[in-house]
């Protein structure tokens, strides 16, 4: 082992914690070695230290290789709250969001489907300005789209095409509509597509778009598009491919790099035993292939994929594994 990777865990809140040291557990069964440090995210830290996102996990986060999240509470209408998420998105200049949408063998799932979906996830709509007026009866929120903004996420989406063998991008916008906002992101689209003759270049709107990840997902390889849209439209197709309880994602910048479950906190199902681990697991398996490590990451990918097929998960996939069960099956599997 010529290198120990740095990884800091944020467990935050509900099954959070759970499924981070399962996560955990699956990267120290590998023949790498992890130096594991631990910091603090969400409403468990708005209690304990006033805010859900302290300076000191920000600076823990930028001094390691990569960070493992878990999941947060965002209860409404809390003096001082916000989302930790977010902020921590734009703090850090997460600027790319990554969700693969992948088949799986699981009756869930339909078959044929290998997307990637790739969100802007520093601007639009998420960056916080909203205002009201006329005594409370206008409600305001700005949406931001910038040309660096939609440069660098465009760029990004064209050279992991290019890197993942593939041949067309979706560009997804309403610039019918939002003439100025996405008409900026569609017009930079066109001037980015010009650079990468080798990939064909698709716009899309957004409607279309959600109806046709419904009607015909196989069309598509890989989807570019603003925060909210990306936000939207990936969870819409994470219900093709297994839902939320295998789906993960990265949040990546120039120098930073958070992945995480999609699921929430799911606060009911903290301490039962009965939180699925495997989209945290499979969130660190793109960690793993953040770092430089994708012979292992596929590793853990197949691991996870032979407990779907042998129906080795927890109830919420049918199964009758507890958290800590499925977790040593997917060990088990690393092992064969």
């Amino acid at each position: 082992m010529d290198k120990t990777y740095r990884i800091c865990l944020l467990p935050g809140d509900g099954i959070g914690p759970e499924v981070v040291a399962s996560a955990a557990e699956v990267l120290c069964a590998l023949p790498l070695a992890f130096e594991f440090s631990q910091a603090e995210i969400g409403f468990g830290a708005f209690q304990k230290l006033g805010t859900p996102l302290p300076q000191e996990t920000l600076d823990a986060i930028r001094a390691i290789d990569a960070a493992l999240f878990g999941a947060v509470t965002t209860p409404p209408n809390i003096e001082g709250y916000f989302s930790p998420v977010v902020r921590m998105r734009q703090t850090l200049d997460l600027y790319t969001n990554l969700r693969p949408i992948k088949s799986i063998p699981h009756p869930s799932s339909r078959e044929g489907i290998d997307i990637l979906i790739v969100r802007e996830n520093s601007e639009g709509l998420y960056i916080g300005s909203e205002r009201m007026e006329e005594n409370g009866e206008r409600a305001v929120t700005e949406r931001i789209i910038t040309r660096r903004g939609s440069e660098r996420i465009l760029r990004k989406a064209f050279e992991l095409a290019r890197a993942g063998g593939r041949q067309k991008v979706h560009v997804v916008h309403k610039a019918n509509v939002l003439r100025q906002t996405c008409g900026l992101f569609r017009a930079v689209a066109l001037e980015v597509a010009r650079d990468f003759p080798d990939i064909e270049m698709k716009e899309m709107l957004v409607d279309t778009c959600a109806m046709e990840l419904v009607r015909a997902p196989q069309q598509f390889e890989l989807i570019v598009t603003t925060n909210l849209f990306g936000d939207i439209l990936s969870d819409e197709a994470c219900m093709l491919v297994g839902g939320l309880g295998v789906a993960a994602s990265g949040n990546i910048g120039a120098d930073a790099a958070v992945f995480e479950p999609v699921h929430g906190s799911a606060p009911t199902l903290a301490s039962t035993g009965q939180a699925n681990p495997l989209a945290a697991i499979l969130a660190a398996a793109m960690l793993l292939e953040h770092i430089g490590e994708a012979v292992q990451a596929q590793r853990v990918r197949a691991a996870a994929e032979a407990c779907m097929a042998a129906g080795e998960v927890t109830a919420d996939m049918g199964g009758t594994l507890s958290t800590e069960e499925a977790t040593q099956a997917v060990i088990h599997n690393l092992k064969d």
